[in-house]
């Protein structure tokens, strides 16, 4: 809410510069992180573990939802009622929901059986990855969403105006769109289908197929000469990134200790969106030297090897599904 008043103040004083930009967007950033293992935690009060996948599941479902609706709803709050008044507008759809958490208790999650008292330093916070070593299905998936962030990330995002060039369907207007709108909507419809018909139990071998899946559309999508093909690959895409996270995200919540799991959490957030800035700075190394789609293809093939080796390390050991 502060990001979003604050962009509005420096446009309407006319003092928005590109040092004060990088500085909100490193805010809005940091406002992700800390609400990324917080929300999955309090999705871990509010469902049981036999219902928690599905909570995940729904829970990704809709974000993708919002992703969906969000630039049409920018569009017409920016065209329709101009760049100030549309960011407080924007302000106040943070209010209900600022309302709900401000009224949720906290009782430190004691679903779980275990409160967790003791205060946590720096050192005791890098030294959670150490302590679940031997579960490797645990830090498969940590790893699992590294390479997603490191490999893909929001490549597909960034390319989509080059794409829609090159399909000849223009950088910009209903060409660039329709690739954007078929990416979101194949993760909400996957998602609610899924959800519906109950078809991917929460296994480390269907994080990784999804993830190998992701990986071969994401080539496809950079590869392909059809507008068609490029449609069907993107909203196939989005299936695949929906159950890669979510299944990853349930099996990190079910599988970690009680008395790690909000660190575990932490940390697999960290590193599914920390591993996106190494994403751009690849995107434009390999984008300035073989161009957009080119650089897509190959964190598309680079995603699949590195799904695979995981899948080797993981799937068909004991233990790879939720534990009881």
């Amino acid at each position: 809410m502060v990001v979003s008043a604050s962009w509005a103040a420096l446009i309407l004083t006319g003092t928005l510069e590109v040092w004060s930009a990088c500085v909100l967007l490193v805010l809005h950033g940091c406002a992700g992180a800390l609400w990324a293992p917080a929300e999955q935690l309090l999705l871990h009060d509010f469902a049981p573990p036999a219902e928690l996948a599905s909570a995940v599941r729904l829970n990704a479902t809709f974000r993708g939802l919002g992703s969906l609706a969000g630039p049409v709803v920018g569009s017409v709050l920016l065209f329709g009622l101009g760049p100030v008044p549309g960011l407080l507008v924007n302000v106040l759809f943070y209010l209900p929901m600022t309302w709900v958490m401000l009224r949720t208790p906290f009782d430190g999650h004691v679903r779980s059986g275990y409160v967790h008292r003791a205060r946590l330093t720096v050192k005791d916070t890098f030294g959670v990855v150490r302590s679940v070593r031997r579960d490797r299905v645990l830090l498969g998936m940590i790893a699992l969403t590294a390479i997603i962030g490191l490999c893909v990330g929001g490549s597909l995002q960034v390319a989509m105006p080059s794409i829609a060039e090159r399909l000849g369907a223009g950088s910009g207007g209903i060409g660039y769109g329709v690739l954007l709108f078929a990416n979101g909507v194949g993760g909400v419809v996957g998602g609610l289908v899924l959800e519906a018909f109950g078809a991917i139990r929460p296994r480390a071998r269907a994080a990784v197929v999804a993830t190998v899946f992701l990986g071969v559309t994401s080539m496809a999508v950079a590869l392909t000469s059809s507008f068609a093909v490029a449609i069907l690959a993107l909203a196939a895409g989005g299936v695949a990134s929906l159950v890669s996270q979510s299944v990853a995200q349930a099996l990190v919540q079910i599988r970690a200790p009680i008395e790690e799991r909000g660190r575990v959490v932490g940390v697999f957030s960290m590193f599914g969106q920390g591993m996106r800035t190494g994403n751009g700075l690849v995107l434009a190394v390999l984008g300035g030297a073989i161009g957009v789609s080119g650089a897509l293809a190959v964190g598309g093939a680079a995603l699949v090897v590195g799904a695979v080796v995981i899948g080797l390390a993981v799937v068909g050991r004991s233990g790879d599904a939720v534990r009881a």
